[in-house]
């Protein structure tokens, strides 16, 4: 009996299928606001084109720290345009730390990678697949999206905000050596386990909490995977 050629696969199924891990692979999304009512449906529109169209399982969780502009009403008319199982509204009362906004977040997330990111439209979903495959070649706890390797940048900031971002890399890097390019930047992706244990051991608070976070992965010997990305108020 003859075999059954198989269809060669097209380019695009190819791109999916470097995307997928194991079946069981869930990616939450933390996805803390504070008047955000402009950009927030941008950002989901954007999050769910970029998992649907990768074939990538995910849930988008919104902790809104009472945002008076009315990010909280605009994030009940996603939940139901989107499916309360795709897009989930936690809230809180008042402005309480991006720290606790991500504890309260990983209470309600069921996958099992949380990617973490800015809902200002700082950070492009777009770029979300290729750190899923950063994480899978290397088989990292954490990869950091960096702007400061290869064709990385920002884009639309004010010459103070790029010095003290770079500053504060520069200086951690000499005193520390954290191993990561980036230690300033708010884009990643995490094992769930490790995101929670690092948040346990972390006691900053505001722009040094994220320095912190890639310093005490390395002291408990996690490791960490560098995804370029071009940061952009404007894109």
């Amino acid at each position: 009996m003859a075999s059954k050629r198989t269809k060669p696969n097209s380019p695009r199924s190819l791109k999916q299928t470097e995307v997928r891990g194991p079946a069981q692979d869930k990616y939450s999304v933390l996805l803390p606001t504070y008047n955000e009512r402009e950009n927030l449906p941008l950002i989901v529109w954007l999050l769910v084109k970029s998992f649907s169209d990768s074939g990538i399982n995910y849930e988008i969780i919104i902790i809104d720290d009472g945002s008076p502009d009315g990010t909280r009403d605009v994030a009940e008319q996603l939940e139901k345009i989107y499916g309360s199982d795709k897009i989930l509204l936690r809230p809180r009362e008042k402005k309480l730390g991006l720290g606790t906004a991500y504890i309260h977040g990983m209470k309600h997330a069921t996958g099992n990678y949380i990617i973490i990111m800015d809902a200002d439209l700082s950070h492009h979903p777009k770029f979300i697949p290729e750190f899923i495959r950063k994480q899978k070649e290397g088989n990292f706890d954490i990869v950091s999206g960096t702007r400061y390797k290869g064709n990385g940048g920002v884009y639309g900031w004010d010459l103070k905000r790029k010095i003290i971002s770079r500053g504060a890399n520069f200086i951690t890097q000499i005193l520390l050596r954290p191993g990561a390019s980036d230690l300033t930047g708010s884009y990643r992706l995490y094992r769930k386990e490790v995101l929670q244990k690092l948040i346990e051991n972390c006691v900053s608070k505001g722009y040094v909490f994220q320095m912190e976070m890639i310093v005490r992965a390395r002291q408990l010997n996690y490791t960490i995977g560098s995804n370029i990305i071009c940061g952009s108020s404007l894109w």
